[in-house]
């Protein structure tokens, strides 16, 4: 089967039926097929050519928000019985993002040739997950394609809008931190200084505090360049072996849960995730075994991915999802419980997300309690790194004027 040429966006300038000059813009594969186009709606086009592209207007990165945009506007369109292909032309012309914009064409081009969506799909994993692909194909394969994606939709929004509330939970102590040792290293560099090139000409001892903070403000002049790049290059290199080292990843992973109030907010979380994805992907119609092998990739956690691979296998053998879980000894009782009832009452889907969203609401309680909580913590913690330092440059002024009098 031969590829379909791409589409890409056309501007053209000509005359219509009534003798005035009009210009705009359309999509298509060759200027000769847009003249045709135009020709047909009473348009004589005189110039086709190709949108320039800003300098400003590059490709930009296709966020895991506007996949779940995406499927949201998708679903919205195919619910009121507009053609799936179309619909593909029609969230793509609505979409600021070139990168998304693209993303969508691409799969347009795709499904017009013959290709299933799901496939379609598959061919752009850095976007599209396993779960993503084989609830579409689920939905495909049922008809039900429309009911398939507000599914998927509802599902990306919980799980996005979990995301940015622990970002929102690790953002603003992160964030004052840089500022701190920002605003210090400043003051070490650049404001010590000149009150060490004053107390030279005191010709007395200084205390024992200021010729600390003197001794860090020398050390950190001489050296701050390779301080920086240091500190850089550990973060870098940290991040990178965690994401390449599975015990290293692990490591890391079991720390979040032992750190006091964020340990709470992550095995809130995960709970949330699990349950949500569970309910989703049961009620898609996934088989349980095969759901629970996606759920162990959703819940972020190298402890709890393994811990529901093995709640996988014990399902497997016979052995209910509720026992399972409680012998991981991992998740929360309450969690248990619901998905006993579930089980028991054949609403397992219904009752997982209940539990997702209660887990979701304690994570938004949580975040928005732990803002507050370290507000005071951190203008404290300012206050001692500046205050400190305005004291050892002070101090020697005032042992001079107790020398004096």
């Amino acid at each position: 089967m031969a590829k379909a040429a791409a589409t890409v966006a056309y501007i053209y300038k000509g005359i219509d039926a009534k003798g005035n000059k009009v210009d705009g813009e359309v999509t298509g594969t060759n200027p000769a097929l847009i003249k045709a186009q135009l020709r047909r709606q009473g348009i004589i086009a005189n110039r086709v050519q190709k949108k320039p592209k800003s300098l400003f207007s590059g490709s930009k990165k296709v966020r895991p928000s506007d996949i779940a945009l995406f499927t949201r506007q998708l679903a919205t369109m195919m619910k009121a019985g507009v053609p799936l292909v179309q619909s593909f032309e029609i969230v793509a012309d609505g979409s600021d993002n070139p990168g998304v914009k693209d993303l969508i064409l691409k799969i347009k081009e795709e499904v017009a040739s013959g290709t299933s969506f799901a496939d379609s799909l598959r061919k752009h994993p850095l976007y599209f997950d396993d779960l993503f692909c084989n609830l579409v194909a689920s939905g495909e394969q049922s008809g039900a394609l429309e009911t398939m994606l507000d599914r998927i939709a509802t599902y990306k929004e919980k799980t996005e809008s979990l995301k940015k509330k622990i970002k929102k939970a690790m953002t603003y102590p992160i964030a004052v931190i840089i500022v701190a040792i920002v605003v210090t290293a400043i003051l070490l560099i650049k404001v010590v200084p000149q009150f060490a090139s004053t107390f030279a000409g005191f010709g007395a001892d200084l205390p024992a505090f200021t010729l600390f903070v003197m001794g860090i403000s020398e050390w950190l002049q001489a050296n701050w360049l390779i301080t920086f790049v240091c500190l850089l290059v550990g973060i870098g290199g940290t991040l990178e072996i965690k994401k390449r080292n599975k015990k290293v990843s692990e490591f890391f992973d079991r720390a979040a849960l032992k750190i006091p109030v964020l340990g709470v907010i992550t095995y809130n979380s995960i709970a949330a995730r699990f349950a949500r994805t569970l309910a989703t992907t049961f009620a898609a119609g996934v088989p349980l075994i095969d759901a629970l092998k996606s759920v162990a990739g959703a819940t972020g956690n190298v402890v709890y991915e393994e811990a529901t691979l093995k709640i996988r296998d014990s399902v497997a053998t016979g052995i209910p999802l509720n026992t399972a879980m409680s012998h991981s000894k991992l998740y929360p009782n309450m969690l248990i419980q619901m998905t006993s009832i579930g089980e028991e009452s054949g609403a397992l889907d219904e009752m997982l997300g209940k539990a997702a969203d209660f887990y979701e609401e304690a994570v938004d309680n949580l975040v928005d309690n732990l803002t507050t909580m370290l507000e005071p913590m951190i203008m404290a913690v300012l206050g001692i790194l500046v205050g400190g330092l305005l004291v050892a440059m002070y101090l020697p002024i005032f042992n001079l004027g107790n020398v004096i009098s």
